[in-house]
């Protein structure tokens, strides 16, 4: 079964098409001449899936404020609330898009994503910057110390020797460290 063209308007789900199609045979029978209940309207409402009911109602609110933007000053959104949750028994906080419980689109989601990705990327270059930091500071004592080591062990006498006196002051030196 191919569905017309028509009803895949891009931006519209599976709820508001098969809404325009009860509508649309809803008005076959008026024209053949049937009789319909006026409760008719209400058993669209009512006849929803429990767990579809609360996409027909948004989609319903949509289509109310598409059509009358205008002359809707009048009627706050709160009454439009009220009026579609008296009509069902349920209620979803997710169809109130107006309000303290204002969801985030996907792009604010997005942006908040690459922020928090961004900072943890900042705060973990710096660490890496202070570790390289405090490695080079530990490196350049380390070459001193070694540096100093060298110089007193290789001094030579005049004649060439090695200067055994100052060999030993720094063996003691280092042995009076480590006690």
């Amino acid at each position: 079964y191919l569905t017309p063209l028509f009803l895949m308007v891009s931006g519209r789900g599976f709820a508001f098409r098969r809404k325009q199609k009860i509508e649309r045979q809803y008005r076959r029978l008026l024209k053949k001449g049937k009789k319909v209940h006026s409760q008719q309207n209400d058993q669209f409402t009512d006849t929803y899936p429990e767990h579809l009911k609360h996409l027909y109602l948004a989609e319903e609110e949509k289509m109310l404020k598409k059509r009358r933007r205008p002359s809707d000053d009048s009627v706050l959104p709160e009454d439009k609330l009220s009026k579609a949750a008296d009509t069902c028994t349920f209620s979803y906080r997710s169809v109130t898009t107006e309000g303290k419980f204002k969801k985030k689109t996907s792009n604010q989601k997005a942006k908040e994503e690459y922020e928090k990705i961004k900072a943890e990327r900042a705060r973990k270059k710096e660490e890496a910057e202070k570790r390289k930091q405090q490695r080079e500071e530990a490196q350049r004592l380390y070459k001193q110390k070694k540096m100093e080591a060298y110089k007193i062990l290789c001094k030579k006498t005049k004649k060439g020797q090695p200067n055994l006196n100052l060999q030993m002051e720094f063996l003691l030196q280092k042995i009076q460290q480590k006690t």
